[in-house]
């Protein structure tokens, strides 16, 4: 028996269950998921956490009964019938051809309008090769959910579960989700003070606390050594623009439900800009360009905005206001495959460079069914969705097909990273665009001194700051390397005698480039190292009698714990190294 249909039988268990604990239930839809199951529910009051023990409960009673599942195909007429005191699904039925039959699941006193499939009774939920169903599933959560996913529909509630074929696979899945709970950025992103948000300024706008910052100055300031490095020329463009400028890139028509309103001032408006590629076009057409000035590599660090609906908010991963970093660069058809592949070189030399050593690769088309939703003819898309095939094929590495995933104006290649934890993530990104140049006219002149058509490539190597700040964050479970922690090293002196010892190290090592705060307040030492460990701080050194008559520091290590007496000028060798080598 396939997993999914036990999943989706648990669905439907779980909505008799809540049928029988909260008569008058009204019922959205309950489909199988990945790795479980959920149901959307109007009840008459909200639930709570310590309802799921008693829905489970439940569902386990009714499990053990011999429920048998009664599939019956019925017209629409008779689904009304059913269903009249069931205004969703009612909706769900208006939709559907008049003359088109359809099936109904019936579970003991719950009737579900649904296609299936369904385990015959619910003795198969507890026998055979699920023969631990009934211990292998758990009601997970309770989140909100606007009826079809529509901000102006009704918020349900929704009770997500988890279920596997045996309770081996469920004990570890709940494990993958305490460690997943345990390195949540939000949490995490509060208890070492990094970032805040605030509902006086808004939902999904950032404040960046001094710890933060810092961690994001660093960030930035590598990104940048590399970029330059590479021959890119840092820009800066405004916040706004003029609403005629979105219209011409195609934004208003294609992606206006993401954008802000207008901003009108004196007869004109302006729109805050989701994306900083029409800037860069603008700065390309500042002048005539010859072939020796190509490729051109203009990149920025640019906060772009963009309306996501309240619904899909999270932390730093889903945000309004965001930091790309962005580039584009301007090249010679004949140039364009070296191009890009000096880009998958640069994204994958930066994952690795933070830590991310695993990653997949996804080339997303146009999907050739839907040509409405695309800028540009065929023949434009094939050209550039070759050079991308061709680049990859170059630089040997493997993708897999995303059709129907480009963006609107050209195709791209995603790279996804991949954690600690398993958990993918979007990392780089790196799009061909034949259309830009087109509707922005922009060319060069060539050997021949005639005018021929830029090809412009859009590309984001950590892809939004705030984005790639949480997902660092989890993926380190807070305790970042010692080059990227805000706080590299503090210093405890073990009593007052020793703290102008203390100080004369802390200036030692900060005059080499490091952060480092010396733990002075009235508190007992196993106090501050406690404090220390909770903060995540790389290196606790801890300062007496004997370090200071042997010029020494003794040593606690980031989980390793004591690892004793160090001389000065060997600890400064160590951690010097550990820096240069991003450890």
């Amino acid at each position: 028996m396939k997993i999914e249909t036990i999943r989706h039988s648990l669905a439907h268990i779980m909505a008799y269950a809540v049928q029988e604990l909260f008569p008058g239930t009204k019922f959205g839809i309950g489909p199988a998921i990945e790795k479980g199951f959920y149901y959307d529910f109007d009840l008459k009051r909200s639930l709570a956490p310590l309802d799921l023990p008693k829905i489970e409960k439940k569902m386990k009673e009714l499990i053990k009964k011999e429920i048998k599942f009664k599939k019956k195909i019925i017209s629409k007429e008779e689904a009304k019938k059913i269903f009249k005191n069931q205004p969703y699904k009612l909706e769900l039925i208006a939709e559907l051809p008049e003359d088109g039959p359809l099936s109904v699941y019936q579970v003991g006193d719950f009737v579900d309008f649904c296609k299936g499939p369904h385990v015959r009774s619910t003795l198969q939920l507890r026998s055979g090769q699920a023969k631990e169903v009934i211990d292998a599933f758990k009601l997970t959560r309770i989140a909100g959910a606007y009826w079809r996913g529509d901000e102006k529909n009704p918020m349900l509630q929704r009770i997500y579960g988890v279920a596997f074929k045996t309770k081996k696979e469920l004990e570890r899945h709940l494990f993958f989700l305490e460690e997943a709970e345990k390195r949540d950025h939000r949490k995490l992103g509060r208890d070492l003070e990094l970032f805040s948000q605030s509902e006086e300024i808004g939902p999904g706008l950032i404040l960046w606390q001094p710890k933060g910052s810092i961690v994001r100055e660093i960030i930035e300031n590598f990104w940048k050594e590399e970029h330059r490095k590479r021959g890119y020329q840092l820009v800066s463009t405004p916040h706004i623009g003029k609403l005629d400028l979105w219209k011409k890139s195609g934004h208003w028509e294609f992606y206006r439900e993401n954008m802000y309103s207008p901003i009108e001032m004196k007869g004109e408006k302006y729109l805050l800009k989701p994306m900083n590629c029409p800037f860069h076009c603008q700065i390309y057409k500042s002048k005539i360009r010859s072939y020796r000035d190509l490729p051109l590599r203009l990149w920025e660090l640019g906060t772009v905005y963009r309306y996501e609906k309240g619904g899909v908010l999270h932390g730093l991963m889903r945000v309004r206001g965001l930091t790309q970093d962005d580039a584009h660069i301007f090249c010679q058809p004949e140039k364009l495959v070296e191009e890009i592949k000096g880009v998958l070189d640069l994204s994958i030399f930066m994952l690795r460079a933070f830590g991310f050593k695993e990653y997949k690769i996804d080339l997303s088309l146009r999907d050739p069914t839907e040509k409405e939703k695309y800028l540009g003819t065929g023949k434009i898309w094939r050209k550039a969705e070759n050079a991308l095939i061709y680049a990859l094929k170059e630089s040997k590495l493997k993708y897999k097909k995303a059709i129907g995933e480009a963006v609107f104006y050209g195709p791209k290649i995603d790279i996804h990273l991949i954690d600690s934890l398993g958990r993918t993530w979007q990392g780089p990104t790196i799009q061909v665009d034949f259309n830009f140049p087109e509707k922005f006219d922009l060319n060069y002149i060539n050997k021949k001194g005639k005018k021929q058509r830029v090809i412009m490539v859009h590309r984001t190597v950590l892809g939004s700051l705030e984005r790639f700040f949480g997902c660092l964050l989890e993926n380190y479970a807070g305790a970042l390397p010692l080059w990227l922690s805000s706080e590299q090293i503090w210093i405890i002196p073990v009593g007052s005698r020793h703290r102008k010892y203390a100080q004369s190290v802390r200036e030692l090592f900060s005059d080499k480039g490091f952060r480092v705060e010396v733990k002075d307040k009235a508190e007992t030492v196993s106090k501050k190292i406690r404090e220390g460990e909770l903060q995540k701080i790389p290196y606790l050194l801890v300062v007496g009698d004997k370090e200071m008559k042997t010029k020494s520091v003794r040593v606690r290590e980031r989980k390793k714990g004591d690892i004793g007496p160090i001389k000065l000028d060997k600890f400064l060798e160590k951690i010097k190294n550990e820096v240069k080598k991003k450890k």
